[in-house]
C-alpha cells in the first residue's frame, strides 16, 4: 500500500502515520523527521534545512525530493510506504507521480486530517513544552499555518480530482481518530 498523509501542522499526521504504517506493514516515511535528525546530526543538509525551518518555511523541493527518493528506494520501502510531510507543493506531486510511476506502482490513497485552527496552535504549543520545541513559538506555527494554506492546501483539489483523496476528521482523541481512518481506508482495500 502507497499512501500519504496530509493535513497543517498539529493535526496529529505524525502520530497516526506511525500506527497506519505499523497497521500495513510499511514504513512510515516523515521528511519532518529526516530534517530534524539531520540538524541534530549538524550535517551540511541539516543546516541549510535549519535556516528555512527556524522561519516556518519549506525546505526547498531540490533537498526534499532528493531526500526522498532515497527513502523510498531503501528496500523496506518495497510492499509499499506512507509519506508524511510529502508532497507539500505542486512540483513535489509531481516529483512523486514520477518516482511511483517509475517503480511500476500507483498512489492508493492520499488522507488528509481536519482540524480547527485554534485546536493545531494549541496542540502545537503544548508539543513546544513537553519537546522542547524551539521551532514551535507562536508566531512559526500560525507562519506553519499560512504557509500551508497557500502551498499544500491546494494538493488536496489535485488528489481529489485523481480520486485517491480520504478526508478524515481529526479531531479528537487518538484512538478516535485512529478508527476513522482504519475505516476510511478499509473501503480503499475493498476497492
Amino acid at each position: 500500500m502507497r499512501l500519504l498523509i496530509m493535513g497543517p501542522p498539529g493535526a496529529g499526521k505524525g502520530t497516526q502515520a506511525k500506527i497506519i504504517a505499523d497497521r500495513y506493514g510499511i514504513p512510515a516515511i516523515s521528511t519532518g523527521d529526516i530534517f530534524r535528525a539531520n540538524v541534530d546530526a549538524g550535517t551540511p543538509l541539516g543546516l541549510e534545512a535549519k535556516k528555512y525551518m527556524d522561519h516556518g518555511e519549506y525546505v526547498p523541493d531540490e533537498v526534499t525530493n532528493l531526500m526522498v527518493r532515497n527513502r523510498i528506494d531503501e528496500p523496506d520501502a518495497d510492499p509499499g510506504f506512507l509519506l508524511d510531510g510529502y508532497p507539500r507543493t505542486l512540483a513535489q506531486v509531481e516529483e512523486l507521480d514520477g518516482m511511483i510511476e517509475y517503480t511500476g506502482h500507483k498512489l492508493d490513497a492520499v488522507l488528509v486530517l481536519t482540524v480547527d485552527d485554534d485546536e493545531l496552535v494549541n496542540r502545537l504549543l503544548q508539543r513546544a513544552e513537553v519537546e522542547a520545541r524551539a521551532d514551535d513559538t507562536e508566531d512559526v506555527i500560525r507562519r506553519r499555518q499560512e504557509v500551508y494554506n497557500e502551498q499544500t492546501a491546494p494538493l488536496i483539489e489535485v488528489y481529489r480530482d485523481h480520486g485517491v483523496l480520504v478526508e478524515v476528521n481529526g479531531m479528537g482523541e487518538v484512538d478516535e481518530v485512529t478508527e476513522r481512518l482504519l475505516e476510511a481506508l478499509g473501503s480503499v482495500d475493498e476497492s
